[in-house]
């Protein structure tokens, strides 16, 4: 059994869904329900992914410009923006327009892979968007050859450096932040009290609607970056208008974890080992011997999910208002 393999399939299929389940978390601590993070996900790794073949073709980083780690954590950023946007569609609509949140965010999700469909049409007359370029960062991407070699020939530094995306470490690294951002900043603590009692907020002088602005936008620009991340390391060859079904499973991780950021990412975790078993079974002798089919494992995630969900409807931590709209005033 190759459990350093193992190991890194988990972490890579962990990574996008530990990120865009805090995306969701952000956006309901505010009071906004984000239903609308797979439509997100698509938008922002569609403009990720745009970048990232104008770049190309354009040779703007280089002749290695596929394995440029500097193309891949700009097109990080630029995907994060275009989320960002995206989800203001279903600010605007639950804040301004006090629209039925659910329904917004499931227009949100029939917009978006319609919109990435039609422009890859457009523009590339495929609905497959553009070739996956390989961002795996080697011990030969930090030019120090002293240090290249150290990894090469450490069993332990190459665990951590050798064949690991850089993204890995980015969204770790912005995962604690935030969660520690949200529990001990002066606007993290706001806008949480604007997911639990809104009017109680306002009486001191809190705005409202900004707080819920500010967690569907960041909730927005998860999404986004947590989709190009998807797209970059998990997807064939090509990106197509689908991030299959990771926002939604995003969404259950964050129930499972109880909105809060240490649950997720143990429950991230927990499902990013199921969501690669269909890859690395064959690799569990136990597992192995067994006469079920790679589809098998390919469901065992949602089945796993729709279990836990039952057992723990009754130990729900949701914030209390959340997918109620504000009306300023009312008691």
């Amino acid at each position: 059994m190759d459990l350093t393999f193992i190991i890194h399939a988990t972490i890579i299929c962990m990574i996008p869904l530990m990120i865009v389940a805090l995306a969701g978390a952000f956006s309901e601590h505010s009071g906004i329900i984000n239903l609308g993070l797979e439509g997100e996900m698509i938008f922002g790794a569609f403009i990720g992914c745009i970048f990232c073949r104008a770049m190309i073709n354009g040779n703007a980083f280089g002749a290695e410009t596929a394995n440029s780690q500097w193309l891949f954590i700009i097109a990080m950023i630029i995907s994060a923006i275009a989320g960002a946007i995206f989800s203001l569609l279903l600010s605007f609509a639950s804040i301004n327009m006090k629209a039925n949140q659910t329904i917004s965010g499931t227009a949100i999700n029939m917009l978006a892979p319609a919109l990435v469909s039609t422009f890859g049409l457009m523009f590339f007359n495929s609905e497959r968007i553009v070739s996956r370029a390989s961002f795996q960062l080697s011990y030969s991407s930090y030019g120090n050859e002293a240090f290249a070699n150290a990894v090469k020939n450490n069993s332990f530094l190459g665990f951590f450096f050798n064949e690991v995306y850089i993204s890995t470490y980015i969204v770790i690294a912005l995962f604690i932040f935030l969660a520690i951002w949200l529990y001990k900043s002066k606007i993290g603590t706001h806008m949480r009290s604007c997911g639990e009692y809104p009017q109680a907020s306002a009486s001191v002088g809190i705005n409202v609607s900004k707080m819920r602005y500010l967690g569907a936008t960041l909730s927005g620009a998860l999404a986004g970056l947590g989709g190009f991340i998807y797209i970059a390391t998990q997807t064939g060859t090509e990106a197509e208008s689908s991030v299959g079904g990771l926002g939604f499973l995003a969404l259950a991780i964050m129930i499972f974890g109880n909105w809060n950021p240490l649950w997720i990412a143990l429950g991230s975790l927990l499902f990013g080992f199921l969501k690669c078993l269909s890859v690395i079974y064959t690799t569990i002798p136990i597992l192995a011997s067994l006469p079920l089919p790679m589809y098998f494992y390919n469901m065992l995630p949602y089945v796993i999910v729709l279990i836990v969900l039952i057992l723990t409807r009754k130990k729900s931590g949701c914030p209390k208002a959340e997918g109620i709209p504000y009306e300023v005033g009312e008691r």
